[in-house]
């Protein structure tokens, strides 16, 4: 089933997208998933036995406001290939194949397919990045990886638009990525729930889904899950040890090898090709899923933040000791 968050006459809503046609569940998405994936089918049901309108004539925005968004790495093709345009260095480092590896980014930034995408003022160097992202329906801490499927409510597309220039700065002082990345995300088309992507699943417990990327109609990169690093129940088990996870919570599958961002195609060939610029059409296709498109706005202008001051820390450090 696909579950689809739009606007249509003026009201926002969730609903269920079939044959072109999308079937309003009167609900959001924030409640859907709070009702657990059993609850959203049988609504879903319900749902296309009614009245629907053609996909084409309402707004899709983002599938759902994530609570969180924890990005992980887990395509060793994209690691080498961005390890190199970053710091020139071959090979992946052994700290990628132990676990999982993630960080935070910004749920506060989230479009839809659609969208204009505006990049930071000081980027010159902005990339795409082709993910698929697990959507979390139950909560757990600490979950066990055999468990960890009945956590999963669904999958969806994730484009995470990267500064590049801006993240090669600010990941210099060993934290990050920060600015370079929080700027924008996309989610979407909608979410695929999970009984219905794992007619995609392999026996080791991947999935064999084609992933694609075009720029101006032009395809960039193109690549499988099944070269996945870890699984996406792997990644929620890893997610949750000492913490947790809660319905809304996203977990990104990193990005895909093979010409998934245009770093990694960087550090094996040189600039090529330039980076994003505006006006620029990126499209994302997931077989399975379907397909997200934006266009590269321009940046707005933003207040300046003035570089580290240089106190005198032994005069400030004197001063303190006599108070």
């Amino acid at each position: 089933m696909m579950l689809a968050s739009y606007v249509h006459g003026g009201e926002a809503t969730a609903g269920v997208v079939a044959d072109g046609m999308v079937h309003s569940l009167d609900r959001t998405m924030a409640e859907l998933l709070a009702g657990g994936l059993p609850a959203a089918l049988e609504a879903g049901a319900r749902a296309v036995e009614a009245h629907g309108v053609p996909v084409a004539n309402v707004r899709l925005l983002a599938p759902l406001q994530p609570s969180t968004i924890r990005d992980f790495v887990t395509f060793e093709e994209h690691v080498e290939g961005v390890r190199r345009s970053v710091d020139g260095q071959a090979g992946v480092v052994d700290a990628w194949y132990e676990a999982p590896r993630f960080y935070f980014t910004n749920p506060y930034t989230v479009h839809g397919t659609g969208d204009t995408v505006r990049p930071p003022e000081a980027c010159v160097d902005l990339d795409f990045e082709l993910e698929v992202a697990a959507v979390v329906g139950k909560s757990g801490s600490s979950v066990s990886v055999d468990d960890a499927g009945g956590h999963i409510f669904g999958y969806t597309i994730l484009n995470d638009w990267s500064a590049r220039d801006i993240q090669r700065r600010e990941m210099q002082v060993s934290l990050g990525p920060a600015k370079g990345k929080d700027f924008a995300n996309t989610l979407g088309p909608w979410i695929v729930t999970a009984d219905e992507f794992d007619a995609y699943r392999t026996e080791d417990g991947s999935f064999e889904v084609g992933c694609s990327v075009k720029v101006n109609g032009e395809e960039i990169g193109r690549d499988s899950l099944a070269n996945m690093g870890w699984t996406f129940e792997s990644m929620l088990a890893y997610a949750s040890r000492d913490s947790w996870v809660h319905p809304g919570d996203v977990l990104g599958s990193g990005t895909v090898g093979n010409g998934g961002c245009l770093a990694e195609l960087w550090g094996r060939r040189g600039r090529s090709p330039e980076p994003l610029a505006f006006g620029d059409v990126v499209t994302m296709t997931v077989d399975g899923i379907g397909s997200i498109t934006n266009t590269v706005g321009r940046p707005r202008s933003t207040p300046r933040v003035p570089p580290a001051r240089r106190p005198d820390r032994e005069q400030n450090r004197a001063r303190t000791s006599h108070v």
